[in-house]
């Protein structure tokens, strides 16, 4: 038995990829690239829908690109750096303009972030208490994150409208909180409407990322504050929003990429020519764009924000990092 074993471990030891006495198996290697190859169709069509299109943007941005070179665009003359410098220069018309856009744009995406957040977290917490029909009201709040846009936009274009909407119903005729029906889709009632939207639909998103995260946090807690005297204000402050701060930091990032590159809601709500009070970022570089035939500087503004969105969003997850760096050394000393 000794002389036919030996032979057996010596073959064993010496053979191919058995240094540590495993024997190395074909199958183990084709496992470990299937998750590659699974993620490859994703990544072929993120190639072709974003980084391809990005890049030609990217390139037409340099060019000269008007209506006389859309039937072959390579063939539009190099302008360097012209269209950038047209765009940032905030005397010249073109510049003042998207700089008005700019601003309005900001205004719009904090007061319909903070909205979104502040209604959804307040949803949140008073849906975690159990109490009869609680089910169907989480159904209902949701809805307007499940209507499609342009369904959802365009039954708010009807009950803004000026004679027989809604919303003049109910505030002139009904309540008489105003002397006259308003007009919501032009002139400065324009950015509320705007706003009036955009929150609706966007805050039950913050409502279910918001009741999600709240799952995760221990009745324990809740349990040993109110036995210390703790209210429900000092458990908001102490308990719950500190520990959702890593799934706000997340949501809040989202819902500014959201809100700032929000195409559909003003175009459905405005049209191709939206008010001046409401003049989003997104639809001014698609009037720059498609309304001029000017896709050389509309290219330039796309940089330019994409840049904008790269460099906050940087500045963004630094300081929310170095924040819970600070917050993690505390609680451990």
């Amino acid at each position: 038995m000794t002389t036919t074993t030996a032979p057996a471990e010596a073959v064993r030891k010496t053979s191919p990829g058995a240094a540590d006495g495993h024997p190395r198996r074909p199958g183990r290697i084709r496992r470990a690239g299937l998750p590659y190859l699974l993620l490859l169709p994703a990544l072929l069509l993120e190639l072709l829908v974003h980084l391809v299109p990005m890049v030609i943007g990217i390139v037409m941005s340099f060019k000269e690109l008007t209506q006389f070179y859309i039937r072959d665009w390579t063939t539009a003359p190099w302008t360097g750096l012209r269209n950038y410098a047209m765009s940032v220069d905030f005397n010249a018309p073109v510049g003042e303009a998207l700089l008005h856009s700019f601003l309005v744009t900001c205004a719009f995406t904090v007061l319909s972030v903070g909205l979104c957040w502040l209604i959804g977290t307040a949803a949140a917490v008073f849906m975690q208490d159990t109490f009869r029909g609680r089910g169907v009201l989480r159904a209902l709040f949701l809805v307007p994150y499940a209507l499609p846009v342009y369904a959802a936009v365009i039954t708010w274009v009807f009950m803004f409208q000026h004679d027989n909407g809604l919303v003049n119903h109910v505030l002139h005729d009904q309540l008489g909180l105003t002397d006259k029906p308003s007009f919501w889709l032009i002139g400065d009632n324009s950015f509320y409407a705007l706003l009036t939207v955009s929150v609706w639909k966007g805050w039950p998103f913050a409502f279910l990322i918001v009741m999600a995260g709240l799952q995760n946090i221990p009745r324990e807690l809740y349990e040993a504050a109110a036995l210390d005297g703790a209210g429900m204000w000092q458990q908001l402050r102490r308990i719950t929003l500190p520990s959702l701060r890593p799934v706000n930091q997340v949501l809040v990032l989202v819902l500014f990429l959201w809100t700032f590159n929000d195409f559909n809601t003003p175009y459905v709500l405005f049209g191709k020519a939206a008010p001046e009070a409401a003049d989003l970022i997104s639809v001014h570089i698609y009037q720059a764009s498609f309304v001029t035939w000017n896709f050389g500087t509309g290219s330039a503004m796309s940089v330019l924000l994409l840049l904008f969105l790269l460099v906050v969003t940087g500045v963004y997850l630094l300081l929310t990092s170095s924040g819970s760096t600070r917050g993690r050394r505390r609680g451990a000393a």
